[in-house]
């Protein structure tokens, strides 16, 4: 998901008892192609941490560098590496 050293970013379109999601909200997320492949995305939410949520309860936006160190000033967030936090929500096999 992570290319070229672009910071992709998402809006949280759902919450769906995710106490951690903010509707309308922009989150960082987090390479991960194993979750990508059983339809998760990682993301870092409101706790800090980077968990495993549904695709569809996000749109992915991928900003010019320039929006995206903005982005990053705004809501004061550091580059993360990834973690290996637990999915929010289990992972259907």
């Amino acid at each position: 998901m992570m290319k070229n050293n672009i910071i992709p970013f998402v809006i949280c379109t759902h919450n769906d008892d995710c106490d951690d999601l903010e509707r309308l909200k922009i989150y960082q997320t987090l390479p991960d192609d194993s979750a990508a492949k059983e339809g998760y995305i990682r993301v870092i939410d409101e706790s800090g941490e980077d968990y495993l949520y549904p695709e569809n309860y996000f749109i992915l936006f991928k900003f010019p560098k320039i929006i995206e160190q903005e982005i990053l000033a705004v809501y004061d967030i550091k580059p993360h590496q990834q973690s290996h936090s637990q999915p929010a929500m289990p992972m259907v096999n």
